[in-house]
């Protein structure tokens, strides 16, 4: 694994190397303890979440806060999608810093977002597996998030259809207001 910084401190792209022969690849995404080495800390993934969207979905940007926050380590594993990560964290130097990436299986390629973020992302291809591991469990109660079109982050969510967007996603707060 190789780890990439990006314009939010902690906040980095992992890649990962395929072995090809005439049967296909093989490939090592996630290791723990190589992981957790070039961290520089330890991070515990006790939960794989897996959502399937259509072409123009947005979900997003959610983060859960205090106890409860969540780091996460994202990746697509069918289809492209661009992700899009936002430091929350209003001690950060990066506070309001956004990373964007596109990411899809045969980019060989993860996202890791540490806690104190919201995420999001959209689909770029015509459907999208995505895939994250998270580091605490989710909990109602201290979920968050920022409405995907807010005009202080202006972010381009390389969406070329009508966004497809939940009614609780729209109805989320402006990051000036968090």
């Amino acid at each position: 694994m190789k780890f990439i910084k990006t314009e939010i401190d902690g906040c980095y792209l992992i890649t990962f190397e395929t072995y090809h022969d005439g049967r296909g690849y093989f490939a090592v995404p996630f290791n723990e303890d190589e992981f957790n080495q070039k961290l520089g800390y330890e991070v515990r993934f006790i939960q794989d979440n897996l959502s399937w969207s259509h072409h123009s979905t947005i979900r997003g940007l959610h983060f859960q806060k205090g106890e409860h926050a969540q780091a996460k380590l994202v990746t697509c594993t069918q289809g492209q999608v661009l992700d899009v990560a936002v430091d929350i964290r209003k001690d950060s130097p990066t506070y309001g810093n956004v990373v964007k990436v596109d990411l899809g299986w045969s980019l060989n390629r993860w996202l890791f977002i540490p806690r104190g973020l919201a995420h999001g992302f959209s689909v770029l291809s015509g459907e999208a597996t995505f895939q994250y591991k998270v580091d605490n469990p989710y909990n109602k109660e201290s979920e968050g998030g920022i409405i995907y079109n807010d005009t202080t982050l202006k972010i381009d969510w390389k969406n070329t259809g009508i966004p497809r967007v939940s009614d609780r996603d729209l109805e989320l707060p402006t990051f000036l207001s968090l």
